[in-house]
């Protein structure tokens, strides 16, 4: 069974920083493409953030230059730094487990940027 448990997240001012850590179990974290999903209230789920197996990432526009995700594979530890964060960036975010159609989910962590 797998699980994704979130954390890191939290409340800071714009401009600040937060790291987000997802610990993974259950699945051969090391060769899934795992990914960073959040959600703003009234608005859609959208993906932030993807990595695979090689390394490969893919960042959505809004995010490129202030975000960067890594992986651990020996710690089954999938992370998102984020930098220069903004109100906008307010949202509830995901780890996801992109192996399977549908994805394995965490319950998320919630980032609220505000002064």
């Amino acid at each position: 069974q797998v699980q994704l448990v979130e954390s890191g997240g939290g409340l800071v001012q714009p401009g600040g920083s937060l790291r987000l850590s997802c610990a993974a179990s259950g699945s051969i974290f090391s060769i899934n493409t795992m990914g960073w999903y959040r959600q703003a209230p009234g608005k859609e789920r959208e993906l932030v953030a993807r990595i695979n197996s090689r390394g490969t990432t893919y960042y959505t526009d809004s995010v490129k230059g202030r975000f960067t995700i890594s992986r651990d594979n020996a710690k089954n530890t999938l992370y998102l730094q984020m930098n220069s964060l903004k109100p906008e960036d307010t949202a509830m975010y995901y780890c996801a487990d992109l192996s399977v159609p549908g994805g394995y989910w965490g319950q998320g962590t919630q980032v609220t940027v505000s002064s």
